[in-house]
């Protein structure tokens, strides 16, 4: 990857909330409106795009975090795990309010259902952080478009910067044209299977890689257990999982996006990336949220095993 002069190393920027996960697991029966159901395990961990941010600082990486925090319990609490994680905290704002950010996990081996709050707040442009902090590598946690964001994926090429975009449950696809421009700004796109599907409108996950292939530089597909697909100047490769045994499946997308960037950053080839992602991801399903974020020393244990 080509830097731009003035790009500190490999610095990365992650703009998103943070949340807290509230995981229920091990759930007696259906969740149903008019019935109580009970759990057999419960956590509350730091989520949201802290998972980022903490999976990269973890691995070594310098990251500047762009998240705004209130005065409320749920923001403390993330504040003080992202202290104790040695997190940068140049990005972080604070404001004299609550503002809670919140998920409720429920949690079974294998998926998860999630039902979510984010108190309303005006975040500073994604422009002007790429021109304050100019990362080598801007990550986006959701699929985002129109015209404040492809000024801000100006912004990024000018400063020589990659942008790593996810895609989760927000809505656009690939006929709306402000979608394609953005999504063909991007280095890398990294949807879920239900969500390339969704976006692309199409009935099977080759077909999914095949459309967005000719919009992005970088596809990548994460299939679960399954493993992941990538597509990338015409060649397609794909890596399964590893066998682990399932706590909570929350985070473990993220989890996946943070091995995949540390090892884009090092120069790595799409296979070895992919590879890393998907260490990264299938580890992170071992605890709940993503407690079991791997350090470097761990992610290279790990690859070993993945090619045993």
């Amino acid at each position: 990857m080509t830097h731009g002069q003035d790009v500190a190393g490999d610095r990365v920027l992650v703009a998103g909330a943070y949340s807290v996960d509230l995981v229920y697991r091990g759930l007696t029966g259906p969740v149903a409106y008019g019935k109580e159901v009970w759990a057999e395990g419960f956590s509350m961990v730091p989520g949201g795009a802290f998972t980022l941010a903490m999976g990269l600082r973890r691995l070594g990486r310098e990251v500047v975090w762009a998240a705004d925090f209130g005065n409320d319990p749920f923001s403390l609490e993330v504040l003080a795990a992202a202290r104790d994680e040695g997190l940068d905290e140049r990005g972080f704002r604070r404001h004299a309010r609550p503002l809670p950010n919140v998920t409720t996990a429920l949690s079974r081996p294998g998926d998860r259902a999630m039902v979510s709050y984010e108190e309303p707040v005006v975040a500073p442009p994604l422009a002007q952080l790429i021109e304050t902090y100019r990362p080598a590598l801007v990550m986006l946690p959701f699929l985002q478009y129109g015209p404040a964001v492809s000024k801000a994926l100006d912004a990024a090429a000018r400063v020589g910067a990659e942008v790593f975009m996810d895609c989760q449950d927000y809505p656009g696809s690939v006929d709306v044209p402000e979608v394609a421009k953005a999504l063909g700004q991007v280095a890398v796109f990294a949807p879920n299977a239900a969500e390339a599907l969704r976006v692309t409108g199409t009935g099977s996950v080759d077909e999914a890689l095949e459309v967005l292939a000719g919009l992005v530089r970088t596809v990548v597909i994460k299939q679960d257990s399954r493993g992941a697909v990538a597509a990338e100047d015409g060649v397609r490769i794909a890596q399964p999982s590893l066998p682990v045994d399932v706590v909570d499946t929350t985070g473990a997308g993220d989890c996946f996006n943070v091995g995949f960037v540390h090892r884009r950053l090092s120069g790595g080839t799409l296979g070895e990336c992919l590879a890393a992602g998907v260490v990264c991801g299938a580890v992170s399903v071992t605890a709940a949220g993503s407690g079991a974020a791997l350090d470097a020393a761990g992610l290279e244990r790990w690859l070993a095993r993945l090619s045993t």
